[in-house]
């Protein structure tokens, strides 16, 4: 047998088993950059879940002294109702589109009705002056600031993440074993881009 010869057959034999181990290394990265995505949204899902927990109290400060604007009230706490639905259906499956998509919206809904609630504590200088109201103040601006920092690092691994799976070769692995495509957890208008304010 030739030189020649065993060297064919030589790359006959490597060529597969190095493109198979080439295969494992693309999708193991895959598979990391997805769970990093995840855990991204995780640390989004607990400060959500704190969000969700505050606004009751919130309503419940200043539900006496805004009587006549139960339609605020109540927007809110259905706002609030649907963002939190959203978040748990986002957070059982961070990889469905479709999940994230109605979390931004509901996120966008709840960020405005808190909003026009702001508005109308603006004009009851007694209840901006309420020691249970700054607490909640603080307490909500806290957290406002904590969901933004965790979206931001949502939204860099989900880009990171679809970033790799686009780029060649790993977009062949990527679609021959369904790496779909992440989302990022945006709000859905220009408008609701600012958290609400929340100042006294």
């Amino acid at each position: 047998m030739s030189i020649i010869s065993t060297l064919v057959l030589c790359v006959l034999i490597l060529f597969p088993v190095i493109v198979f181990f080439w295969g494992i290394g693309i999708y193991n990265g895959l598979i990391t950059k997805r769970n990093r995505y995840k855990n991204a949204f995780a640390q989004i899902d607990v400060q959500l879940k704190r969000r969700y927990d505050l606004i009751p109290n919130l309503v419940e400060t200043v539900k006496g002294y805004l009587k006549h604007e139960r339609e605020t009230l109540e927007a809110v706490i259905n706002a609030r109702n649907q963002a939190q639905g959203a978040a748990g259906q986002a957070a059982a499956n961070p990889s469905d589109p479709q999940a994230i998509q109605k979390l931004n919206r509901a996120e966008g809904a709840l960020t405005g009705a808190l909003s026009r609630l702001m508005v109308l504590v603006e004009q009851y200088p007694d209840l901006k002056a309420n020691q249970n109201m700054l607490a909640l103040q603080e307490e909500l601006t806290s957290t406002e600031n904590k969901v933004a920092f965790s979206r931001q690092a949502y939204n860099d691994s989900v880009m990171d993440y679809n970033t790799n799976r686009e780029v060649f070769p790993s977009n062949i692995v990527a679609g021959m074993c369904n790496f779909g495509v992440a989302v990022p957890f945006e709000v859905e208008n220009e408008s609701e881009r600012q958290a609400p304010k929340v100042t006294f």
